[in-house]
């Protein structure tokens, strides 16, 4: 049974580093196993928040006040902020589950939450996260961002979808590091206010049901558009510090 902890929204969004000893805090219970597998949902205001695989150049030059926070998962560098949905899955990971199998439950997630709004949305091969499809009017765009770490086959860190960001943030940096493709959210998408109070729920829902750990239908992805720089390959951002059940 997955525990949810609702840790701040709005006028209550936590602050980033707040938020991350209190993940360190869960973990080391659950590792321990003095709490259920728990899942913090929150918002955060503005922050980036740079992973290991984050080079200088793609560092915010003018980061609008927001702090620059060097963390411990893997990917690039992001941004959290108001509007934005973030849920840290702090869980042991099954024998059976494999690291890049709990990646991909957790963009089913943010797909399935998606879907509910009548947004269809997919996993691009060689990108992480979750994508709309490019029209011809618009390019390929991110909706939804993950980063991974596991540690002592507990899981920390998680993902993050856009509701109702302002998006005039994302022009401050590339977004993960991938300069040739968007940024959306479902207000964006919609033509209407989809507050994060609104999605909660629905993605609170799809996380459960993936963190049964019951056999599901993956959603097909869409074609392979590796990273600038990078091969086309599908693996998770993720660092593992340890194997489950080490």
């Amino acid at each position: 049974m997955t525990a949810f902890e609702i840790v701040g929204l709005g006028e209550d969004a936590v602050d980033y580093l707040a938020a991350w000893e209190h993940q360190r805090e869960v973990h080391a219970r659950v590792v321990e196993g003095e709490a259920p597998d728990t899942v913090l949902l929150l918002e955060h205001p503005p922050t980036f928040t740079a992973g290991k695989r984050t080079d200088p150049h793609e560092r915010p030059a003018d980061p609008g006040g927001a702090p620059v926070i060097d963390v411990d998962r893997g990917g690039k560098i992001t941004f959290h902020g108001p509007g934005q949905v973030v849920a840290y899955p702090i869980v042991r990971l099954p024998q059976h589950v494999l690291v890049v199998d709990f990646v991909r439950r957790m963009e089913e997630a943010m797909i399935a939450t998606c879907a509910a709004y009548g947004v269809e949305t997919a996993r691009v091969p060689g990108r992480s996260g979750v994508w709309l499809r490019a029209t011809t009017e618009r390019p390929e765009r991110k909706i939804g961002a993950i980063g991974i770490r596991v540690s002592r086959g507990v899981t920390m860190h998680g993902i993050a979808l856009n509701c109702d960001v302002d998006m005039g943030w994302y022009d401050r940096f590339v977004p993960c590091g991938i300069s040739d493709a968007g940024v959306t959210s479902l207000s964006a998408e919609l033509g209407r206010d989809v507050p994060v109070t609104e999605v909660l729920p629905v993605l609170q829902r799809e996380l459960d049901r993936m963190l049964r750990w019951e056999d599901y239908t993956p959603t097909p992805d869409y074609e392979a558009r590796p990273e600038p720089g990078r091969a086309a390959v599908g693996g998770p951002r993720v660092e593992v510090l340890s194997r489950p059940g080490a």
